[in-house]
């Protein structure tokens, strides 16, 4: 097995590791179950990797390192946001039909 495309691999992954969670919060409109200090550590980490990957001119660490960042920034920021902006957000980006299964769901 090319040793690349276990790196593209694992880059792929680790990028798209926040956005299940990014979207939980968004459709449920809470941040109820979310440990921060996670997401803070996490945040640290990616940012050193995307300092190393600059150091070392390693493009490919750097996006996916930088795209992770950003992931963890949004659910940090979401934490912190009220009801009222994570709403706004719900009612903004998710399709109508994902909207009615989150009412259906919290009224249950």
């Amino acid at each position: 097995m090319d040793i690349n495309i276990i790196g593209i691999l694992a880059a792929v992954f680790t990028t798209a590791a926040n956005i299940p969670q990014a979207y939980v919060i968004i459709r449920e409109q809470s941040t109820e179950h979310i440990s921060v200090t996670t997401y803070i550590i996490l945040l640290t980490g990616t940012l050193l990797w995307v300092s190393y990957g600059i150091m070392k001119e390693d493009w490919p660490l750097i996006v996916t390192n930088a795209v992770t960042s950003i992931t963890s920034i949004i659910i940090i920021i979401l934490n912190f946001s009220s009801k009222k902006v994570i709403g706004k957000i719900h009612r903004a980006v998710l399709p109508e039909k994902i909207k009615k299964e989150a009412e259906k769901t919290k009224q249950e």
